[in-house]
């Protein structure tokens, strides 16, 4: 597979990704009925892994080290989302993942902001 076809094809998945675990992590916040509960786990598991697998499959293969390092820190982040979806099974009524959720989510916006603010550093 084309490493630019890759790209996009991460691309899709991870915007799917963060949609479903968006609108399932505000279900709780919505008061949806129990019933709705146990699916809202497995559908937020779900973008969880393909957050996951989409930052896996998007590898940067440019010359800056400091960029591999920066998309790398992003896996973390699917890492992290993983952990949260972990916990929604494990802890039976608390709300633990979203600390998972929200380290995840801080460290995708530094390595994104780091990524851009690099990309731009070396086309100067």
């Amino acid at each position: 597979m084309e490493t630019q076809e890759r790209i996009s094809i991460s691309g899709v998945l991870l915007i799917i990704g963060l949609l479903i675990m968006a609108v399932m992590a505000l279900m709780p916040l919505l008061n949806i009925n129990p019933q709705w509960m146990k699916w809202m786990r497995w559908i937020y598991a779900g973008g969880a892994v393909l957050v996951l697998v989409a930052r896996i499959v998007g590898v940067y293969n440019g010359p800056s080290l400091r960029i591999k390092r920066l998309h790398r820190i992003l896996i973390s982040s699917g890492i992290l989302y993983c952990a949260s979806a972990l916990m929604m099974f494990i802890s039976n009524g608390t709300n633990d993942w979203i600390g998972f959720l929200l380290a995840g989510v801080m460290v995708q916006l530094y390595a994104s902001w780091m990524i851009e603010h690099e990309e731009k550093k070396s086309e100067k």
